[in-house]
């Protein structure tokens, strides 16, 4: 109440003030401009300059409001073009999920300009590619996705890599893997899409070699690891072995060096391991040096007893086979009612000719397991020994055992 009494107060003195003023001639304004001339009484001009002043004013806070106005409309403009770039990358997405990938792929690279993360969009479109047998346009949206988000390259990296596998194209992975493991050396996941590689190029020398890195980062359980282990040397031993036979078809008196060098190259717990014994000692022997194969496999069962080693070294002829067979009628004493063993010694004896021994040896291993492999040998001893009749039976037994055949009536003789 008291603001507007001074508004109105202060209104009465200028108006009483303006009246007083219009009374007195202050004398006149005079502007030339050019040939035009404007001349006005003094309170005109004030009048008119005063309204160009308001004018003025007026139009600058126009100005402002309007440039205000056009930055909400832009404002406005880009949050509902982000809003539909959200919802086009979540139909997307559920779109690949689903596996109706040209519609993924269309929405997902649409929405990718004005997306968040344009990186998702790209990696996920190019899955969709993947998918689609679009190999070109896989290679296309990793690159646009590269370029969308600086420091991408290992996620860009990593998705080439894994759609390249998927692709069976393990040459172009192997390639994209070793560039990723040059940035990233220690990166968990590159070593494991890079063991997985050299697995199915079966490059078992580079996967050899990666093994120790991938123990010692824990990219995979202990377990696996082992067993990837094996299967790695397993199958560079059966390299060298066939390295050593290409090398004795041009020279019969080359050298086993390929192979033995690389059983010195073995981890300590493959050389204790008897799987891997076994197949060493198989290849030497395979290879005609079935001394050395013998001398292994005796050194081994002094100190760790395999029932699949004595069997091997049953089958194998070393440089003395009387010692051979003396020293396993030792472990005999240890294992009397061992049938491996028992099988083993059976062989033994008939390599030293001792046939009556050999039948005995056979007939004991049958009565504690009956074996097809112990009937097949008792059988070919009795057909060479003249008993046709009890060959024949082991025959008939081994065959009934064979293909499990059910108890039936038969007819007698």
């Amino acid at each position: 109440m008291i603001r507007l009494l001074l508004i109105i107060l202060i209104a009465l003195l200028m108006g009483t003030g303006l009246a007083l003023g219009l009374q007195y001639d202050l004398g006149y304004i005079r502007i030339s401009l050019g040939h035009y001339l404007v001349e006005t009484n003094f309170w005109v001009g004030l009048g008119l300059f005063v309204a160009l002043v308001v004018l003025a004013v007026v139009g600058i806070n126009l100005l402002r409001r309007f440039r205000r106005g056009t930055g909400l409309v832009a404002t406005w403009l880009a949050r509902s073009n982000e809003r539909r770039a959200r919802r086009r990358t979540t139909q997307g997405l559920l779109a690949l999920a689903e596996g109706n990938w040209p519609r993924a792929r269309k929405l997902l690279t649409s929405a990718a300009d004005r997306a968040d993360t344009p990186l998702i969009n790209y990696l996920a479109a190019a899955q969709a590619s993947f998918e689609s047998g679009d190999h070109e346009a896989v290679d296309d949206l990793l690159r646009k996705a590269f370029e969308s988000t600086p420091g991408s390259d290992l996620a860009v990296g990593i998705t080439q890599a894994q759609l390249q596998l998927a692709g069976n194209r393990l040459e172009q992975a192997l390639a994209t893997l070793i560039r990723l493991r040059k940035q990233s050396p220690n990166h968990p996941f590159v070593l494991k899409l890079l063991k997985n590689t050299y697995f199915r190029l079966e490059d078992w020398r580079e996967l050899a070699k990666l093994l120790p890195e991938l123990k010692k980062r824990n990219v995979i359980p202990e377990d696996e690891l082992h067993e990837l282990e094996r299967e790695a040397w397993h199958n560079l031993l059966e390299q060298a072995a066939e390295e050593c036979r290409r090398q004795r078809k041009d020279n019969p008196d080359a050298s086993l060096e390929p192979l033995t060098r690389l059983w010195d190259e073995l981890p300590g717990f493959l050389r204790r391991d008897e799987h891997t014994i076994r197949d060493y000692a198989r290849l030497l022997a395979g290879l005609g040096d079935e001394g050395q194969a013998e001398t292994l496999l005796r050194k081994v069962l002094r100190n760790h007893w395999s029932d699949e080693l004595i069997n091997l070294y049953g089958r194998i002829e070393g440089h003395k086979p009387d010692e051979q067979l003396l020293l396993a009628e030792q472990w005999l004493k240890d294992r009397p009612n061992n049938a491996e063993l028992l099988l083993a010694l059976g062989r033994l004896s008939l390599r030293n000719e001792l046939w009556g021994k050999a039948r005995e040896y056979f007939e004991t291993s049958l009565r504690l397991r009956r074996s097809r492999e112990t009937l097949a040998e008792l059988s070919r001893l009795n057909a060479h020994m003249g008993d046709e009749e009890a060959s024949i039976k082991l025959l008939m037994q081994g065959l009934e055992q064979d293909n499990g055949l059910p108890e039936l009536p038969m007819p007698r003789a």
